[in-house]
């Protein structure tokens, strides 16, 4: 199947379930990345730009996220608002610290990831929507996102795309290429970027999945990847049924 086609059933994927569900809405956070701009932009084809909110939430971010971000809803045409948090995020850690606990790189992490999704649902609540989640296929096979922060939503129509495949639909639809050729980072701290934490590059994670060859240490690298983080899409675990007695 051409991606042109497979793209279009996502359009059509995401118009019927928020009819299925009665939901009124899509709320999406836009980071100024290509799995979030994409995620729009189907979005917006899919129910309209009435049904669709962006929500801009920088926290503590570089300004360059919130300046893409911008873009791309400004040129697209897409509603949205900016949500601050980095004062809830600053004051989350000052709790903690008077509580004796200080965060490590890897808590402040996945705590603003954690934060952002807070406020993504509170204002679905609000508006009666569904989040929509931008994890692709790549950051779901390395367990690349973190559990209830990012990983959290009501629906994701990128799941089974390799980041290569979104860059080549991000520029289908127009999106610009300072956007879809941007260094992927989750704007999590100074200097990140989402390869530098894996420890591959995309276009090798790209290759493994779709069965191309890759070295020795990048296999291994992207298995042990995978093998450590299957819990994080695995059905919370519970003890085996309570049998009453009769």
């Amino acid at each position: 199947m051409r991606l042109a086609e497979y793209l279009d059933r996502v359009v059509l994927f995401l118009k019927n379930y928020l009819e299925k569900v009665n939901a009124q809405t899509y709320v999406l956070g836009l980071s100024g990345g290509v799995d979030s701009s994409l995620c729009a932009v189907l979005a917006k084809k899919a129910v309209g730009k009435d049904k669709l909110l962006g929500v801009i939430m920088p926290i503590d971010s570089h300004p360059s996220d919130m300046e893409d971000a911008l873009k791309l809803v400004k040129s697209e045409d897409i509603n949205y608002i900016v949500y601050d948090g980095t004062t809830l995020f600053n004051e989350f850690k000052k709790s903690a610290e008077k509580a004796g606990v200080t965060l490590n790189r890897v808590a402040e992490s996945n705590l603003k990831a954690r934060l952002r999704m807070t406020i993504l649902y509170a204002i679905s609540a609000v508006k009666n929507g569904l989040v929509i989640g931008t994890d692709n296929a790549d950051e779901r096979y390395t367990g690349y996102f973190t559990k209830h922060g990012d990983g959290a939503c009501d629906i994701l129509p990128i799941a089974h795309l390799l980041k290569c495949e979104v860059v080549e639909g991000a520029k289908m639809f127009g999106i610009s290429n300072e956007i879809a050729e941007r260094v992927p980072t989750a704007g999590l701290y100074e200097g990140q970027t989402d390869e530098k934490e894996m420890g591959v590059t995309y276009h090798e994670l790209d290759n493994y999945l779709s069965g191309k060859m890759v070295s020795e240490g990048t296999k291994a690298r992207i298995e042990h990847l995978h093998r450590i983080s299957r819990h994080k899409l695995e059905p919370t675990p519970m003890p085996e049924p309570f049998e009453r007695d009769e």
